[in-house]
């Protein structure tokens, strides 16, 4: 199968995006959990320079939270998780549309030819 940098990056970054949605809702869900950390999901600097190097490949980490803890032990912040919840739905739908692009151009290109 043909793969370029942008398609490899794109995947890659699908995926640390989908892990992020996912780590977000975890971290919701344990709102109310004594002494759980919030996770936060970290890709974008690893994939900026995997495109530098011409690879385009790389994967998420997924790190404990430093923000300040409430009395129960626990970090999560709602508005956070939100607001970063946003930010990646949007990142996410950009994404997939990036690589719908690419298929729809691909397609276009194998029926002229």
């Amino acid at each position: 199968m043909l793969e370029s940098v942008t398609s490899a990056a794109l995947a890659s970054a699908l995926d640390g995006l989908a892990l992020r949605q996912r780590t977000i809702a975890n971290n919701i869900a344990n709102i109310n959990t004594p002494n759980y950390k919030a996770k936060r999901v970290s890709f974008e600097d690893e994939l900026a320079a995997s495109v530098r190097r011409g690879n385009g490949h790389t994967s998420a980490s997924v790190e404990a939270s430093l923000e300040p803890t409430q009395l129960n032990g626990n970090n999560v912040n709602l508005d956070t998780e939100t607001l970063s919840n946003i930010d990646t739905v949007l990142r996410y739908q950009f994404a997939a549309r990036a690589v719908n692009g690419q298929f729809t151009s691909l397609r276009a290109a194998m029926r002229t030819n």
